[in-house]
């Protein structure tokens, strides 16, 4: 580890600051920003607070270890942290990083997804009121994940040609999906509901909201243009970790997670049900009812169609009409039993 590999040069002095200004330098998304954080973090502190530049490819390999090993962390959080240092070392030290890493490998478990009858999804969306009904229909009915939700903005419903823009979406890529219709009416009184609250914002002397990347400096009125204000705003106004400012933020995750999980509560539905259930049933369902699976690729946003396909093996239709062993021969013991039975 040796060359320098970095293309931004950091003026802070303390090294978790350099982090973060590498970070945003780099327009990495907050939360991306916070688990990197933490994950370099706990990499120093498992090697008693030793700073990098004084450790290596060994300490790496022992840290990696340590987290599949002692911690059982799954293989998708421990290439995160593999991630956040080789970020660390590249980006932030400036010195190449051996990617030939001979540290304990997490299992990487292959789970089917968890999916919802047509009918549990009606009774789920029945029961929630207000924004996480809103939310649960756009994820249900559109595949969006629950943070493409809650980080809508304005200008991402086009009503004329009745699609949703979804920005900056995982891997960092815009995609379209489209607007069922009988969302359109609950859209617009959202919309009612957003721009009363943004004037009242602005009344009150504030009225700014968090913009993507160096926009903020490039467009300066845009972040207190009605095109960029949250779909789902939070109820107060808040201070931005990054700027500093007080603006409203959207409204938080645990928002609808919370809401959801008391729906399936009351319902009594037993199957592990969290937001991200409402995307796999989506898919699912659009399977079933015929659409070509690269059309549910390109609507959810899948590089691989191979992460697509996982869906076609809950798909009920798949059994419909085939015969099943047990049931056959219960079958044919009635049979015999019809044939035997006196007249």
């Amino acid at each position: 580890m040796d060359k320098p590999t970095r293309k931004f040069v950091p003026k802070s002095a303390r090294l978790m600051d350099q982090v973060r200004e590498v970070l945003r330098f780099h327009h990495y998304a907050y939360n991306t920003e916070k688990s990197y954080v933490s994950w370099i973090l706990q990499f120093i502190r498992f090697h008693n607070k030793k700073h990098p530049k004084k450790m290596g490819k060994a300490e790496v390999e022992a840290f990696l270890s340590h987290l599949a090993i002692n911690r059982n962390v799954s293989a998708s959080t421990q290439n995160q942290a593999f991630n956040a240092i080789v970020f660390l070392y590249r980006q932030v030290l400036g010195v190449n990083f051996d990617l030939d890493i001979r540290a304990s490998r997490a299992r990487k478990s292959v789970r089917l997804p968890v999916v919802l009858s047509r009918q549990q999804v009606a009774n789920i969306i029945n029961i929630l009121t207000g924004a996480p009904n809103l939310m649960a229909k756009l994820m249900y009915g559109c595949g969006l994940r629950s943070l493409e939700v809650i980080r809508l903005r304005v200008h991402d419903i086009d009503f004329d040609q009745k699609q949703i823009i979804v920005r900056e979406a995982k891997g960092n890529k815009d995609r379209v999906t489209f607007l069922p219709d009988n969302l359109l009416q609950a859209l617009e009184l959202q919309l009612g509901h957003v721009r009363k609250l943004h004037s009242i914002d602005l009344q009150d002397g504030f009225g700014d909201v968090y913009l993507p990347y160096a926009l903020a400096k490039k467009y300066p009125n845009a972040a207190r243009s009605i095109g960029w204000q949250y779909l789902f705003p939070a109820m107060h106004i808040s201070t931005d970790p990054r700027s500093g400012k007080q603006m409203r933020h959207h409204i938080d995750k645990s928002t609808f997670r919370k809401a959801l999980s008391a729906a399936v509560k009351k319902l009594g539905i037993e199957k592990r049900v969290s937001p991200h259930v409402l995307r796999h049933s989506f898919a699912t369902h659009m399977l079933e009812n015929g659409a070509n699976i690269r059309m549910v690729q390109t609507l959810l946003g899948h590089k691989d169609v191979k992460t697509t396909e996982i869906y076609t093996h809950v798909m009920s239709t798949q059994l419909n009409g085939v015969i099943n062993p047990l049931d056959a021969l219960q079958d044919r013991s009635d049979a015999v039993l019809h044939q035997t039975r006196p007249d």
